[in-house]
């Protein structure tokens, strides 16, 4: 069974090790929405976990897998950031690779939706995908999401540029 519920600074160390071993390394190899071929660097730092666990206009929502008996385990995550214009952004988005294509990536996206219009009134969801991952824009897209034409800088220093594919869904 999965049960849905917000991140708190408790949280935090098993956050940073989740999301650390979707994106990064070749344990993110195990799944297929890893950017370990691009990226090299750490996807987060405990600060950052930090600030969005404890910021008002962020929520960070935990997907935990409830085993008989036994204790839950964390096998995804997303945050959402409250945007001017009843937008929210979604980001930090990640399922334990072994854990993908299981179906938690699209229940995490529909309580995504459920949160950001209970918790920021949000009419729209907005993310960015590295614009090389065309096969993950391809998944979101049979979610629902449609490419809007902007594209965004990668938001930290490189030696290779990457552009962002800005995908928005309306929810309200």
């Amino acid at each position: 069974m999965l049960r849905f519920r917000f991140g708190t600074p408790d949280d935090l160390p098993a956050l940073r090790q989740l999301v650390e071993r979707a994106y990064r390394g070749d344990t993110a190899r195990r799944g297929w929405t890893h950017e370990a071929d691009l990226l090299h660097d750490e996807r987060t730092s405990d600060a950052e976990l930090s600030d969005a666990l404890t910021s008002p206009d962020m929520r960070v929502v935990l997907a935990e897998h409830m085993a008989d008996g036994g204790e839950p385990a964390l096998v995804g995550t997303l945050s959402l950031t409250r945007r001017d214009g009843g937008v929210a952004y979604l980001g930090m988005f990640c399922v334990d690779p072994v854990q993908q294509a299981g179906g938690i990536g699209r229940a995490l996206l529909h309580e995504a939706e459920r949160v950001a219009i209970a918790a920021f009134a949000a009419r729209s969801i907005e993310m960015t995908v590295i614009a090389p991952r065309v096969d993950l824009i391809a998944w979101y897209e049979r979610r629902g999401y449609v490419q809007t034409g902007e594209r965004r800088p990668f938001p930290y220093a490189l030696p290779v540029a990457f552009d962002m594919v800005v995908l928005e869904r309306r929810i309200a």
